[in-house]
Parts: C-alpha cells; sequence; structure tokens
C-alpha cells in the first residue's frame, strides 16, 4: 500500500473533521447557542425521548452539563421535560422535531443541497466504498471513544 497516499488521506480526514466543528460551530451561533450544543439535538431526533441520565450518557457530559443544555433547549422550546410516571426522580426529554426542523433546516439547506451533489456526482461503486470507508472510521471512533470512557 502508498504509504504517501495513506498519510494524505488521513491528513484529508483531519481537514475535514476541523472543518466540520467549524461549520457546525458557526451553525449554533446562528442558532443561538455556543459550541456543538445543537449536535445534541440530533440525538435526541435519532433516539427520540430519553432520560436526562441516559442523554448524559449518549453525550459524555456531566449531569450538571446536561441540567444547562436541557434549561437552553427548553428556553426555545426544542425539548419539553416531562417526570417518568413510574419514578418521579426521572426527567424524560421530550424532542419538539417540528420546531427543531424549523430553526436548524434554513442554516443547513444549501449545505445538504450541495453535498447531495456531490454524492450524487460518484458511481455505485464508488459510494459503497466511501460508504464502507464511514461505516469502518465511525466503528473505529466508538471503539477508541469506549476505551477511553472507561478508564
Amino acid at each position: 500500500m502508498d504509504t504517501e497516499l495513506i498519510r494524505r488521506i488521513r491528513k484529508l480526514s483531519q481537514q475535514h473533521a476541523y472543518t466540520s466543528i467549524h461549520m457546525h460551530e458557526t451553525i449554533a451561533r446562528k442558532a443561538g447557542f455556543s459550541g456543538t450544543d445543537h449536535k445534541y439535538l440530533g440525538f435526541l431526533i435519532e433516539k427520540g425521548q430519553m432520560t436526562a441520565g441516559e442523554l448524559a450518557n449518549l453525550t459524555g457530559l456531566t449531569t450538571g452539563a446536561i441540567t444547562g443544555l436541557i434549561d437552553r433547549f427548553e428556553k426555545k422550546k426544542l425539548v419539553k421535560r416531562r417526570f417518568a410516571e413510574d419514578d418521579r426522580r426521572k426527567v424524560i426529554i421530550e424532542p419538539n422535531i417540528d420546531n427543531i426542523m424549523a430553526l436548524f433546516e434554513p442554516l443547513y439547506r444549501e449545505f445538504r443541497k450541495e453535498s447531495e451533489n456531490i454524492i450524487a456526482s460518484f458511481s455505485a461503486k464508488d459510494l459503497k466504498v466511501i460508504e464502507t470507508y464511514f461505516l469502518k472510521a465511525i466503528e473505529v471512533m466508538s471503539e477508541t471513544t469506549n476505551k477511553l470512557s472507561e478508564k
């Protein structure tokens, strides 16, 4: 295998990650958030309602940070808190998908369109390679995260 090509691809992957962070930080600020708060809404959209503790475990944030996060989301009517019926100590976070999409869809519209155009420009065979790369990269990142979280 060409080690120089591997190095270039790894560097491009890093540059992609850095650029992604910068873009998401910018979108967060436009939506009235700091940092990557808005990305945590994606967890709620994908997984649906969950307890504050589950959200803390999923994000790696402390329960105190989750409380502040939920406060910020609730203030913008993006989530609603409710107590679990079986245990009132548990707080269930319910995403308001319509409000979340109304806030973020305009900020992502052009990016999504351009991304889809790029994807559509590849052959089915190329897309399978790209898909395989992403699946394996996600697996490696998840394993790394899990190992580091255990320490």
